[in-house]
């Protein structure tokens, strides 16, 4: 049985990702852009997410811990050196994933909280802001499309099975990208929170990504676990268990799906 300890952060998790939703929709399209130092967007929105959320389960749980890819707005030298994790509980948010989207008004985007217990992913809260959907769940727990139960697809992958890819941001993968768009159809959101929510969720078949950081996907590896799913890593950048909060970190690649997807792409990429 899961514990209380647990069970209340659940539930405490889920009322401050919707709390935001509000907030999420009337700045959408026109939240003012800046941009930080490593070349990516940020709105003022971003930040007030973060610092709510935050502000709202500490209240609740202080000896919990509390990371963010915003988290260098409250912290600047947060952003110099990787942050061990020490409590039991710690949170890895990403306030708005599909922060370009979000700021050019393209409705791909999400809020994104993930519960990670002793460095293992618990528990993933992710508000779809497209579908205005809270998706949520976690190992033991299932995964839940707004109310409704959902499964990771176990479908055998065809030419017509439907992946989540970003182009890679490294000419060096470019082979591989060839690859998937040869076998399969590809929908690149802009949100790598949302593609592998959606595997998650069953509405799309697989996912391949070469290019996110941990807090990109901390919400959904807990959803895509509890819903069948496999993640694989590759290139040595598994993520799991976190032991360290980095906003540095080097990017991850992964390929997450059904075990009948999960082997065809091994074998597409040549894994």
């Amino acid at each position: 049985m899961p514990s209380t300890e647990l069970l209340s952060r659940i539930e405490a998790g889920k009322a401050a990702v919707l709390a935001q939703a509000a907030l999420l929709h009337r700045e959408f399209g026109r939240a003012q852009s800046n941009w930080k130092s490593d070349g990516t967007r940020v709105t003022p929105v971003d930040i007030a997410i973060s610092e709510n959320i935050t502000a709202a389960l500490n209240t609740r749980f202080p000896s919990d811990e509390f990371f963010s890819e915003e988290l260098a707005g409250d912290n600047p030298a947060a952003a110099s050196s990787p942050t061990p994790l020490h409590a039991r509980f710690a949170w890895i948010l990403d306030p708005i994933d599909g922060t370009n989207n979000y700021a050019l008004g393209l409705a791909h985007c999400a809020i994104s909280a993930g519960l990670f217990e002793n460095g293992h992913p618990a528990y993933g809260i992710i508000y779809d802001h497209s579908r205005r959907t809270l998706i949520h769940g976690g190992p033991g727990f299932g995964v839940f499309d707004g109310e409704r139960p959902a499964r990771v697809s176990q479908n055998k992958p065809t030419h017509h099975s439907l992946v989540g890819f970003h182009s890679p941001y490294d000419d060096g993968f470019a082979e591989q990208g060839k690859l998937i768009v040869e076998n399969y159809k590809i929908r690149a959101l802009g949100s790598s929170t949302l593609h592998l929510a959606y595997v998650a969720n069953g509405i799309i078949e697989g996912v391949v990504d070469h290019n996110v950081k941990l807090w990109d996907i901390a919400a959904a590896i807990p959803l895509c676990l509890a819903g069948g799913g496999e993640l694989h890593f590759f290139n040595n950048t598994n993520p799991l268990p976190v032991r360290t909060f980095d906003l540095r970190m080097k990017r991850i690649q992964y390929l997450a799906g059904g075990a009948a997807f999960c082997a065809d792409a091994k074998k597409v990429l040549k894994l």
